[in-house]
This record gives C-alpha cells, sequence and structure tokens, in this order.
C-alpha cells in the first residue's frame, strides 16, 4: 500500500493508482519497514534488476535516486547474509543505476529532485569508493545546501513535508559521511552537513505544532515523511546538537500563548524558479486552540493533475481572502505557477504581523493584520472600495458550527466575532491530511461589500 491505496503488484510500471502511486513502488523505501526480512527483500531486489531494463519509470533519475540509498541500507544490515555473488550481482547493477543517475541529474527541474540526486550519488561514493561520483556529489551538495536551505533553516519550496523528508536524507548522508572518514578526505563536507542539518532541525522546532505535527503548508499531508520525533531523535544518534531559530526568510511566522497556536504565510512563492509545490495561500494561516485544530488548511489529496489538485490549490483552499473569484497567484498544471503575489511586510513582532500583496493587480492591494492577545486572535483585512471578493475560514474535521449570525459564529471550540458589513455562507467542504482521504469539514465564506472597506474577525475561547 503507498498513499492509501493498495494493489496486488503489476509491474514496476503500473500506473493504475496514478504516477506518484508508481514512483512509491520504484523508490523501493518499504525495503527499510520494520517487517521487512531478508529472503522477502532480497526477492524483490531480484525481480527489479531482471525487469530494469524494460521499467522506463525506475529507469528516471528521481526514483533511481531514492532507492539507491534504500538498496545500500538494506545492503548493509543483511551484509552477512549475503551470498558474494549475490552481493557481486546487486552492486553491479548498482553502479550502473548511479552511472546513470550521474549522467542525468536533474538540472532541469532543480529544487528537491537535484538536492535529492546529489544526497544520493555522495552516498553511491562513499559506498563504492569512487572518486569520480564523489567529486561530482561533493560539488553539487556543497551548491545546493547554499541555495536550497534558508538562513532560518527552513528548505526554500516552503513545504514543511518536504522539509522533513530532505531533512531525513540529510542526516543519512551525513551519518555516512561520518563513518567512513578513511575514504572522505574532505572534512569540510562532514562539516558542511552538520551544520546545514542543525539549521533545518532548528527550524523543524520552530514551526512544528506543541503535539509534533507539522502544519500542513503547500504540498504537506502526514505518513509521507518520518515524523518529527522521529527527525530529532535520529538527529541526537547522531551527536548533532542544535538550537531554535527564529522564523524569518521562509516567510512563516507562529503566534503562541497559552491557549493559541497558529502558523501565518507572509512569504512570496518560492523558489521563484521552481514553486510546483507552492499554492495561491499568500495570508493563509492554520489555528489551534488548546491543542485542538480550529482552522486548517485543506491540505492535499492528489498529485494528479485534475480538478481536486487544481482546487488544493487554488485561494478559495485557504484561509485568505479571493477578489474576483482570483487566485492571489496563478497556479495551473498542477505543478505550475504564473503571476505572483508580491509582499510587502509592514510590521513584523512575535503579537503583531501586518503586510500587504498585490496578487490581484495593483489596484487591488489587500492587507492583513494578525494580533495576538491573551484570548483572542483577531484578522483584520481591507481591502479597496472598488472590490468585491470572498474571505475563507475552513474549519477542522470535528468542528461544529452550533449558531451563527452576522456578528458571531459559535462553535464546540470557540467564538468567531465579526466586525464589518458581510453576507456569510456556512457550506459543506473537503479537507485532506493524507494522501486520497477527504474528510467532511465546513467552509466559511465572508462575502465582502463594495463599500466595505475594513472587517475584521476575531477568535476568542
Amino acid at each position: 500500500m503507498f498513499l492509501n491505496l493498495s494493489a496486488p503488484f503489476r509491474s514496476w510500471q503500473d500506473v493504475s493508482k496514478g504516477m506518484l502511486w508508481a514512483y512509491n513502488l520504484n523508490y523501493m523505501d518499504w525495503l527499510c519497514q520494520p517487517d521487512m526480512d531478508f529472503e522477502t527483500g532480497a526477492g524483490w531486489i531480484e525481480r527489479f534488476i531482471s525487469d530494469l531494463p524494460n521499467n522506463a519509470i525506475g529507469l528516471q533519475p528521481y526514483p533511481t535516486a531514492l532507492r539507491g540509498i534504500n538498496w545500500i541500507k538494506f545492503i548493509a544490515k543483511y551484509d552477512e547474509c549475503l551470498p558474494s555473488s549475490q552481493h557481486k550481482r546487486w552492486n553491479d547493477s548498482l553502479y550502473s543505476q548511479y552511472e546513470y543517475l550521474s549522467r542525468r541529474l536533474e538540472y532541469h527541474l532543480l529544487g528537491n529532485h537535484l538536492l535529492e540526486d546529489a544526497f544520493s550519488l555522495y552516498v553511491g561514493a562513499l559506498y563504492f569508493r569512487d572518486s569520480g561520483f564523489y567529486r561530482c556529489s561533493s560539488r553539487l551538495l556543497r551548491a545546493q545546501l547554499n541555495e536550497q536551505i534558508l538562513s532560518d533553516g527552513a528548505h526554500y519550496e516552503q513545504s514543511p513535508m518536504y522539509h522533513c523528508i530532505l531533512l531525513d536524507r540529510l542526516l543519512d548522508c551525513y551519518n555516512f559521511s561520518a563513518n567512513n572518514i578513511a575514504f572522505n578526505s574532505q572534512k569540510s563536507i562532514t562539516l558542511l552537513l552538520a551544520r546545514k542539518a542543525c539549521q533545518m532541525l532548528g527550524y523543524l522546532e520552530s514551526i512544528v505544532w506543541r503535539d509534533g505535527t507539522i502544519p500542513l503548508l503547500n504540498d504537506s499531508a502526514y505518513n509521507i515523511a518520518p515524523t518529527p520525533a522521529e527527525i530529532f531523535e535520529y538527529a541526537r544518534r547522531l551527536g548533532l546538537r542544535w538550537q531554535v531559530i527564529p522564523l524569518g526568510a521562509s516567510g512563516y511566522r507562529k503566534f503562541l500563548n497559552e491557549y493559541f497556536e497558529a502558523v501565518v504565510d507572509i512569504g512570496n512563492i518560492a523558489a521563484h524558479y521552481q514553486p510546483g509545490h507552492a499554492h495561491a495561500d499568500t495570508f493563509n494561516y492554520e489555528l489551534r486552540i488548546a491543542g485542538h485544530p480550529f482552522i486548517v488548511d485543506t491540505g492535499i489529496s492528489t498529485y494528479e493533475k485534475n480538478v481536486r489538485r487544481q482546487y488544493e490549490r487554488s485561494t478559495a483552499a485557504h484561509n485568505t481572502v479571493s477578489i474576483g473569484n482570483r487566485d492571489s497567484c496563478e497556479v495551473w498544471g498542477g505543478f505550475r505557477v504564473g503571476r505572483r503575489a508580491l509582499v510587502k511586510i509592514i510590521d513584523d513582532t512575535s503579537k503583531y504581523l501586518a503586510a500587504f500583496h498585490n496578487g490581484f493587480g495593483k489596484q487591488y492591494l489587500h492587507k492583513r493584520v494578525f494580533f495576538l492577545s491573551q484570548d483572542e486572535f483577531t484578522i483584520i483585512d481591507t481591502l479597496p472600495t472598488e472590490c468585491t471578493g470572498v474571505s475563507y475560514i475552513h474549519f477542522a474535521p470535528g468542528v461544529t458550527v452550533v449558531e451563527w449570525d452576522k456578528k458571531h459564529i459559535v462553535t464546540n471550540l470557540a467564538v468567531i466575532h465579526i466586525n464589518g458589513s458581510y453576507k456569510i455562507e456556512i457550506t459543506e467542504g473537503l479537507v485532506s491530511q493524507e494522501y486520497n482521504r477527504l474528510l467532511p469539514a465546513k467552509i466559511v465564506n465572508f462575502f465582502l461589500q463594495n463599500d466595505t472597506i475594513h472587517r475584521s474577525l476575531k477568535t476568542s475561547l
């Protein structure tokens, strides 16, 4: 089973459950699951080697990179069980796959794909003691880690899920590097891996919720990446020590007190040349009350280029404002972004945040203020008088609306106080916390009137 979808094995190129499902089949992450015994894993490796010449998906660079590290982990775990002839056959295939990867590094995609290529080629270089792989991967790692890890420790694609995936792989890379000093003569690369890992750990500790889960911002879902707790424990086993890094360059901010916990997005689309995992979510936020999810991102349920994927990236799927039924950034094609909103931050403190963006055209500046007091979380939106639009709130599954009017929305967790002339509708919607699983939830639509300039939402206990 991958992505909550199960099917019997037909071929390595089975796309009946979607392309991402087929990719997961070829990553072979499942070789490292706790209940995988040697005989079963070895049988799948043998089958993969036999089928590889006709497996176009398995030969793509990204699956090759992820699979390479998984094979090396499996071989290292069961080294004593491997007959020498079988070990040689596996190594011959694996080395050929790494040669193929080294000639097809994903410069055309960049982003996390190219970084995963670099991680894997570096691990392959240490495993095979190959100086050519080592020179190429070391050079690429230095460049991409410095490019892709921001000053606050975030991965620049602004997805907490991908941050965890890449941090876990970085820890693997550091682990291999620190334990292969005899071949790995450049101590500086090991130090770089440790330093970047500590930066990413510091960011993760800042962005994570109190219960140890991640905000589901941009392309993020649960049960794909290792959990923050697993990552922190792995880092501690490797002897790494880090400090919490305040949120900054990532565009995210955290509001926190005894009752409220909110993560706010005031960043621009990033990386600007690879925005495939970004959404049209400028000024979006998630809010928890007393540890319970209250207002949530709708999440992602699919990578298929379909209507649901388009909606999940749209402004309407986020807790922000749409003007004229437009998206704040032009998302299209499943992983593409055209026109982008530009954000200007006015005030930025731990309790008060103000910014505006021009995502709906120069004449349509949306200003939003977030303010946290002891018992209230307040949002104030200001739009030009000629604008009409909708402000959306997506409640978490399980949040029920007890009663509502133009001034209040009473729920089982908190009361939302409304200041301004609104038409309000509460509709049924769907949110996703995992791939291919949709949960019913309430959506509040605040229709903004032409003559309404200033409006605020205030959430109190």
